[in-house]
């Protein structure tokens, strides 16, 4: 959850941004010939405009997650589950040396959390009812320890700077090759005819889904590692336990087709599909897990 809805959030600020940019001739990327392009300019251009989508989708990243998943935070826990809930991340929050997330429930018949939030101190993290309803309390408590692991690891923040650079030459190559096709196709002389903004917009969003594959690739390295930081904070039989429960529970009648899956129950269908996939397949990480 909190990768796809970074994608979708960083990905909307990016195209936004480098449209209203580029239709409002703020690029200042040609050199003083008015023909050729000035890389130096359009590099710094293209850092300052790539980091800044990937930071607005960080700082934006709880809200949306609130928000897209229907999140109900436990300010004031109402009953013993929900005490249990607060009380355990509070423990291996502290276990782990972060902050005290913020805690919610989100509904949802599948088995799914998801943590989010901008740094390791200031972040949330929450859980479906589903999950709540069907796990046994030690496999909860892993599945807790794995988003907690996220949190510690500095994961978003992580995933912020490899997004930012991805970004930056997403923006840099598009405009390349709108560039390029502007002068050789529709042999635009000085300056930019409507080729460029139009090659331009497209490529960005071609190349940004193209990129998305080294993000998603970062993301599934990275579940290994929360993975093993929640074995270190519960146990390994109790993290292999929460794994193989998801594995059981793949299609479950209240599993949604298209439904965003933070913990990693949905799989992929093809090697293709593989590459845009958040998550190693269940069997990888039990593997990685036992051995």
């Amino acid at each position: 959850m909190r990768i796809l809805l970074f994608l979708a959030t960083n990905l909307a600020v990016l195209v936004l941004v480098g449209t209203v940019f580029t239709l409002l001739g703020f690029d200042s990327i040609l050199a003083a010939n008015g023909v050729d392009l000035d890389l130096k300019a359009l590099l710094v251009f293209c850092a300052l405009f790539g980091f800044g989508g990937s930071l607005v989708s960080l700082l934006l990243s709880k809200w949306m997650a609130k928000r897209s998943t229907g999140t109900a935070i436990i300010s004031a826990p109402r009953n013993r589950e929900e005490q249990w809930l607060v009380d355990t991340v509070a423990e291996l929050a502290d276990a782990a040396g972060i902050g005290m997330p913020e805690v919610g429930v989100f509904p949802s018949e599948a088995s799914n959390a998801f943590a989010t939030g901008w740094n390791r101190n200031s972040a949330l993290v929450a859980v479906s009812s589903g999950l709540m309803r069907r796990m046994q309390p030690n496999e909860v408590r892993a599945v807790l320890a794995h988003e907690i692991g996220h949190v510690a690891n500095g994961d978003m923040i992580t995933l912020s700077l490899v997004q930012g650079v991805v970004n930056t030459f997403v923006m840099f190559f598009a405009r390349v090759i709108g560039h390029t096709v502007d002068r050789v196709v529709f042999k635009t002389e000085r300056g930019y005819g409507l080729g460029y903004f139009v090659v331009t917009i497209v490529a960005e969003i071609l190349l940004g889904l193209l990129a998305s594959m080294i993000v998603f690739w970062f993301s599934r390295f990275r579940e290994y590692r929360a993975d093993a930081a929640g074995a270190s904070l519960t146990t390994p039989q109790d993290m292999i336990g929460a794994l193989q429960r998801l594995r059981e529970e793949q299609g479950l009648p209240g599993d949604l087709p298209g439904e965003m899956t933070a913990f990693g129950i949905r799989t992929g269908q093809s090697k293709f599909g593989a590459l845009f996939r958040s998550h190693p397949p269940l069997e990888d990480r039990i593997r990685a897990l036992q051995s």
